[in-house]
């Protein structure tokens, strides 16, 4: 081995869930340094699936996660922060097998860590976390309680466009209302949001989980089989037909011309017709497209028809969905870029009072690529550049930065070692600075400061003890 390890103090190893992936990784706490050879660019990049936000891209971020929580806010939902890992039991059986299997792991650590077990794991979503909230501090909550949360979440998954291992969601949900006007004020919120985010032609795609139980009734598909076929109905948006009705017959057990209907039902142009025309005779099926004419009912008047629709074909894998269920679609991103449903039930299977809830979630990463990009070059660091033309006038320009930050406005001091105009200009302008302070001897025996616009070239002098003043004036967002 060409390395060391200098420094360590603790480890962790996170098992990723899926079985085609290595079988754990190595977190090192700070302080590993390598001795061995010379450093790749590669070795310094993030691991995949991750990624790391400099300034720019930081900025953007939080504009859009500051636009999402105004939206949420004026909606009354409560933010509501939980921790980045859970319990192990808490999050396992509530996403299906194949959730399961995306699950970051913690193992054991100290005494315990030779056996090799996890009883520790990151969340895997937001809405679970809140279910487990909910059942410990239910008789202190307001009812119904309406949340949101926006925060990390990790999955074990293979990364791809628009997908990553650890990704920020943005959820609101609302527990203690079996009232289909929750289920609309969720998908209102969600919409109001995608709109003032600036997302393109966006598009709700509705469905019911008791559509879909009841089209299994209509097709005699054992109860014990219907989870399994759910699961691969999901996929229909990422495999051909002939792709799902081959795993419907081989992996869940279904009769070759049961899966060739339920299939050829839900991809037909008329799939709308059809499914209605299916489920004339289930009453769980009746119900299911009750619970969608409503919601497209409470909602006609605040999002166009051509905005959201009954989808028959759209599933949701996760297990714990018991009722409305929908996604958003829009051009130019695979998959959906939010989501969400019923799912009521939930928070009695974590041990806790059986109350409905219903929520939905932005996903972030998936929608910032959709938006305009002509603000990615405006992000300054500072408003205000203040110059030290010479050792003897930096503790004058220092306390002159330090009123005017005082006054409100973002102001740097230019921290190298050149008194060269033109260097500390270029650093000025590098920083995206709006105006330049320029206190040099002349600027000291005057008791003035020269201002620039970095932008036109104009300068001014201002007497040094108005400075402060003038620059908050100028700074101000009108201005």
């Amino acid at each position: 081995m060409g390395g060391c390890l200098e420094g360590r103090s603790a480890w962790t190893a996170v098992r990723l869930g899926r079985r085609d992936t290595a079988r754990c990784v190595l977190l090192v706490a700070p302080g590993f340094r390598d001795y061995g050879g010379m450093a790749s660019l590669k070795q310094f990049e993030p691991a995949s699936g991750t990624r790391d936000f400099l300034a720019v891209e930081h900025e953007r971020r939080e504009r859009a996660f500051a636009t999402i929580r105004e939206v949420f806010g004026r909606y009354g939902f409560q933010p509501l922060q939980t921790p980045a890992f859970e319990r192990l039991d808490v999050l396992t059986g509530k996403y299906g097998d194949e959730g399961d299997q995306l699950i970051f792991k913690i193992l054991r650590r100290g005494e315990h860590e030779a056996t090799g077990e996890a009883d520790l794991a990151l969340r895997y979503d937001l809405t679970v976390p809140l279910a487990r909230a909910a059942a410990a501090y239910g008789s202190q909550l307001p009812s119904p309680y309406k949340r949101f949360a926006i925060a990390p979440v990790w999955r074990a998954d293979r990364p791809g466009k628009g997908r990553f291992r650890e990704f920020v969601q943005c959820d609101l949900d609302i527990v203690g209302s079996s009232s289909p006007l929750s289920d609309a004020e969720v998908v209102l919120a969600l919409h109001d949001a995608l709109e003032a985010l600036g997302v393109p032609e966006f598009r709700f795609l509705l469905n019911s989980r008791h559509v879909l139980f009841g089209l299994l009734e209509a097709y005699a598909v054992p109860e014990d089989l219907g989870s399994g076929v759910l699961i691969t109905l999901d996929k229909l948006d990422k495999l051909s037909p002939e792709a799902v009705v081959g795993e419907l017959v081989t992996k869940r057990g279904l009769a070759q011309d049961v899966a060739q209907g339920l299939v050829d039902d839900l991809t037909s142009p008329d799939a709308v017709e059809r499914i209605r025309g299916e489920l004339a005779s289930s009453e769980m099926g009746q119900a299911g497209l009750a619970e969608v004419d409503r919601l497209l009912e409470l909602t006609k008047d605040a999002i166009p028809a051509e905005r959201i629709a009954f989808t028959p074909n759209l599933v949701r894998g996760l297990d714990y969905y018991t009722g409305l269920i929908f996604e958003v679609s829009a051009p130019g991103m695979p998959g959906s870029i939010a989501s969400g449903g019923r799912y009521d039930g939930l928070i009695a299977r974590l041990g806790g009072k059986d109350s409905p809830a219903c929520g939905g979630s932005l996903g972030v990463e998936r929608i910032l690529p959709l938006l305009e990009q002509a603000d990615q070059d405006a992000y300054s660091q500072i408003d205000v550049a203040v110059t030290v033309m010479g050792e003897d006038l930096s503790a004058d320009s220092f306390r002159l930065a330090a009123e005017i930050r005082r006054a409100g406005v973002r102001t740097g001091v230019y921290l190298g070692s050149s008194g060269k105009f033109a260097k500390q200009m270029k650093w000025a302008n590098d920083q995206g600075a709006r105006f330049c302070v320029i206190y040099g001897q002349s600027e000291r025996d005057a008791g003035t400061v020269t201002l620039r616009d970095m932008n036109s070239g104009e300068q001014v002098h201002v007497p040094l003890d108005e400075a402060a003043a003038e620059l908050a004036r100028r700074c101000a967002p009108s201005s």
